[in-house]
Parts: C-alpha cells; structure tokens; sequence
C-alpha cells in the first residue's frame, strides 16, 4: 500500500510573524472543516517563526519543519541551529539539502548526510532533497546522477518513518517549468528502486515532487505512482493555493 501523502510547505525566507500566523490560521481552519485532505499537512516556516508558530501548529493539527539544521547539536557554528534546538522549538521535521543550499551555500552530498544524520539523531524526520540542474538533464544522464546523488546523501539507520525524499529538478524551481509526467513518473521509480536496495521498508517511504508545484498541476502530478506528495515553495505563501494543492490529494 502507497504511503499516505504529505504536502509540505517551504516558505523560504519570506513572511514576518503577523503573515505567518494568519497562514497557519487560516490553513487550520481549512483543515478543521470537511471534507478532509487525504494528506498530512507540513509547514516550514523561517527559523524566526518556529517558536511563535508552534503552538498554533499544534493547535491546528499542522506538522511544523524547518528550512535547514547543522550537522552538530552545539558549538561555536555562529549563525547556525542544531536539530536538537529545532526539535525543542517544536519541530516535527526538518529539510536538508536543498537545491538553494547546494548550490548557494556550497553544500555536497556528504554534508548533507551528517546534517541528515544530526536530524535523526534529534527524533527529526529528514527531508533530503535532491535534483538534477537543466545541463544535467539535457545530458540523458539525469537519473543516473539524482540517483547517485541521493545514496550519497541518505543518512545511517534511516527508515521510511525517519526520512522523506524530495525530487526538485533545479531548473524547475521556481521557474514555472515542470517536468512531464512520464519524466516524474520515471525518476520517482528509479529513486524506489534505488531505496529498495538499501532499505527494508523503502516501499513506505514517501518520495516528494518538487519545482513549481501549482494548483494547477498538482493532481496530475500528485496522481502519478510514486509520487507521495509534493514539496510547494511560492505556492505554499497562499492560503488559496497552498489548500488547493492539498485538496488534490483526494
């Protein structure tokens, strides 16, 4: 049986605590009435707004993640959270390796592994994310190279209750681009099979699509096999959109 779908929100660095508060408010009174989505409900709110949003999550029925963690649970890391600190502030889960951190803040596969790691060792579910950029993929060599690039970043003593899998192709971020069904479709199975080499229960995992991910689009996307859910950017800003996307889970 498919995993039950998760629709999370990466908000980026945007919205000040009034706007962030009437969002989760707003979704929580969608959430609160029927029918219900056939989906759990992740947002992922600035560092600044984790601890003001929490309760309201919890209130709401919401999960709360956040952006990023580093891969130490203390220290001298000036400018820098530790999981542990996410997971006191109320955080269910935490995104690692996105394609803005890769690309932007110079990180590989192996740090994105510790930093996975450091969120499990938190009692933190892991988002990895991984994608390919548009070169990339005009080389024909895509999933081979999202493939190689996830095993590389999975973090030890992961399972499908401790880790989720984002797929963002980069030039999709964004961009209002998407990748056709059938490219979804098979980048999602290739990133199944490739779990099912190294997890026992990699069937249970939820694999996420991410990069421009609208209302427009998301039942499609949403319908295809392996695609447990979708990782939203702009579009989780809107009450509108953000709760379209999750109605289309059914």
């Amino acid at each position: 049986m498919a995993p039950r779908k998760l629709i999370a929100g990466n908000w980026k660095m945007n919205l000040l605590k009034a706007e962030g508060e009437a969002l989760v408010r707003a979704l929580g009174g969608s959430l609160s009435g029927t029918p219900k989505p056939a989906c759990d409900v992740l947002v992922c709110p600035p560092f600044t707004l984790l601890g003001a949003l929490a309760p309201l999550c919890r209130e709401t029925g919401l999960a709360l993640g956040a952006q990023d963690c580093h891969a130490k649970s203390s220290g001298a890391f000036t400018g820098d959270v530790a999981a542990p600190m996410l997971a006191d502030a109320g955080c269910s889960h935490v995104i690692v390796g996105h394609s803005e951190r890769r690309s932007l803040h110079g990180e590989d596969n192996a740090t994105v592994k510790a930093k996975a790691e450091a969120a499990l060792a938190a009692g933190l579910v892991a988002i990895v994310c991984v994608g390919e950029t548009e070169a990339e993929r005009d080389s024909g060599k895509a999933e081979e190279i999202v493939v190689a690039q996830l095993l590389a970043s999975l973090p030890q003593g992961a399972s499908a209750k401790t880790l989720v899998v984002a797929y963002e192709p980069v030039w999709a971020i964004g961009t209002g681009r998407t990748p056709t069904v059938e490219q979804v479709a098979d980048m999602h199975a290739a990133l199944r099979k490739a779990l099912g080499g190294v997890l026992s229960d990699a069937a249970g995992l939820r694999l996420l699509y991410g990069g421009s991910v609208k209302p427009g689009n998301a039942a499609e996307l949403l319908a295809v096999a392996n695609v447990d859910g979708a990782l939203v950017g702009g579009a989780s800003l809107s009450h509108g959109d953000f709760w379209a996307i999750c109605q289309s889970c059914g």
